[in-house]
């Protein structure tokens, strides 16, 4: 059995997957390095191998897999950065720069779609990514995801309080808000569905119709309705990951 790990800043992805590589066995999202040796031990008993993406510091990331390697006596593979994978050429002017997640997630998607795509993580933040047919990145874009532009709302706006449950109320419409929790939930999901047009309609100038939508991130959901046809990844950078990091 193999170990993916897709770690975060604030939080940790993992799952594990058969060395055959069809469907997870078991998989979540913890806080704490402490708390994945916890959950994945009390999952499995034995991991053949592990391999992960990191946003992490070098000596951040060591910290995290050490007790792994040393519980299921296995090595940890890293992806790292690329100019060119799997015949996708990284387009940033220095691609070591372009967060890992992001290439794992552009790369996953082009091996799946085949030609071009446009890549919508809908996540803390919001990314799109764009790549050609021929596998060129042409860059994307990076801006506030819903759980940042509420946030922000909340910290820097005195008069604006409501808890968790009210915002999960106020998105049962879109109409304009008659409730503070109204007027913010729906003006910031307004926002977000703004920025994904756009990115239609940017993809739609380079390819016209011929290219293929991918949606990932925990707010995906709230976009599905405008992009019927996307493919909804939630495992997208694992997807790249196991393409950086084949394991034989």
């Amino acid at each position: 059995m193999i170990l993916e790990l897709d770690c975060g800043n604030s939080f940790i992805k993992w799952r594990v997957i058969p060395r055959e590589g069809v469907g997870a066995l078991c998989g979540g999202v913890v806080g704490a390095d402490v708390e994945l040796l916890q959950v994945v031990r009390s999952k499995v008993s034995s991991l053949d191998a592990c391999r992960l993406v990191s946003v992490r510091t070098d000596e951040e990331t060591l910290q995290l897999v050490a007790p792994l390697e040393s519980a299921f006596a296995m090595a940890c593979s890293w992806a790292r950065p690329a100019a060119e994978l799997a015949g996708v050429r990284n387009g940033y002017e220095q691609p070591d720069r372009l967060g890992l997640d992001r290439w794992l997630a552009l790369v996953g998607a082009y091996h799946q779609a085949k030609g071009a795509c446009l890549v919508l993580d809908l996540g803390t933040a919001v990314t799109a990514d764009f790549v050609g047919g021929d596998g060129q990145h042409l860059g994307g874009f990076i801006c506030p995801g819903v759980p940042l532009m509420r946030n922000q709302l909340r910290t820097h706006t005195r008069r604006i309080r409501y808890d968790d449950a009210a915002a999960e109320r106020a998105l049962h419409g879109l109409g304009p808000g008659r409730s503070t929790a109204e007027a913010v939930e729906r003006g910031c999901s307004l926002m977000l569905q703004g920025f994904v047009q756009t990115q239609l309609a940017l993809a739609r100038e380079y390819w016209g119709g011929a290219f293929r939508v991918f949606l990932t991130g925990g707010d995906a959901g709230l976009v599905a309705d405008l992009v019927p046809d996307a493919k909804v990844a939630p495992d997208l950078v694992f997807t790249g990951l196991a393409i950086a990091c084949p394991l034989d």
